[in-house]
């Protein structure tokens, strides 16, 4: 059995993230690590490994050089092997395409199973999964807290605010995972070590078969960016002759807080 899951390198969002030029992330203003979600997926994806046999697990990405962190992070997790597509024409692209390099990637490796996190913690958007059981036509269950394989079949139980429900769906499929899927583990030293003997491909668009992609190709475009204002600074409020719990409600009740 063989599983992808999808790792992507975003920015530090401890850091002060920032636009380019032409309104694409800056990629450079800030440092940049495995998206954190996507951490839960590499983790589901080693679990389902773990309980069965003869499992290899494949991390894929998609972005320029820096990118292949985020095949390193997976690979000192435990995944077996990783698929760098970097492309200069690649940049720029937005959901929709980066779905169809994504999709032509998954064909290209053959998957039975396709992990990845609930969403990123760069655009947020959270339709990945969907757009590519899309393209591949293949199944999909998302938002997931437990994910396990049973044969041809692919388990997931989701929770919601009102429920737990327990969904099954035939392999091929793509599967996301939330964060209370269980704490991704932290990669040991022996790990640390063996990742740097696994390999790691790097694929370009030729590879894909693919041509259009990037900014021209996108169906989206940011036409224009603005800076978040600074933060006002709050309001202090001090108790000296014993006015101050009026005054504390008075500012809660103005500001419809209680």
């Amino acid at each position: 059995m063989k599983i992808v899951t999808l790792v992507k390198y975003v920015p530090d969002a401890t850091g002060d993230r920032e636009f380019a030029d032409d309104n694409t992330v800056d990629r450079d203003a800030a440092d940049g690590l495995l998206s954190e979600l996507d951490e839960y997926a590499v983790e589901q994806a080693l679990q389902i490994k773990e309980a069965g046999d003869d499992v290899e697990v494949v991390a894929l990405t998609m972005g320029d050089d820096d990118a292949s962190d985020a095949i390193k992070k997976a690979l000192q997790m435990g995944a077996d092997a990783g698929i760098h597509v970097c492309d200069d024409d690649i940049h720029g692209s937005d959901a929709m395409v980066t779905s169809k390099i994504l999709a032509a990637a998954i064909e290209k490796i053959g998957p039975d199973l396709v992990v990845t996190g609930m969403s990123s913690t760069d655009g947020g958007m959270g339709v990945m999964g969907a757009m590519l059981a899309e393209r591949l036509g293949w199944a999909q269950v998302t938002m997931g807290s437990e994910v396990s394989v049973d044969g041809d079949t692919v388990k997931l139980k989701r929770d919601t605010d009102t429920s737990t429900q327990h969904i099954e769906a035939a392999l091929p499929a793509i599967v996301s995972v939330t964060d209370q899927s269980g704490e991704a583990r932290y990669p040991s030293m022996k790990n640390i070590m063996a990742a740097k003997k696994k390999k790691v491909d790097e694929w370009d668009l030729d590879d894909l078969d693919l041509e259009d992609a990037g900014m021209e190709a996108s169906y989206t475009q940011v036409t224009e960016t603005n800076e978040r204002p600074p933060k006002e600074a709050g309001r202090v409020v001090t108790d000296e002759d014993g006015s101050g719990a009026a005054e504390l409600v008075e500012f809660l009740s103005a500001g419809k807080y209680l």
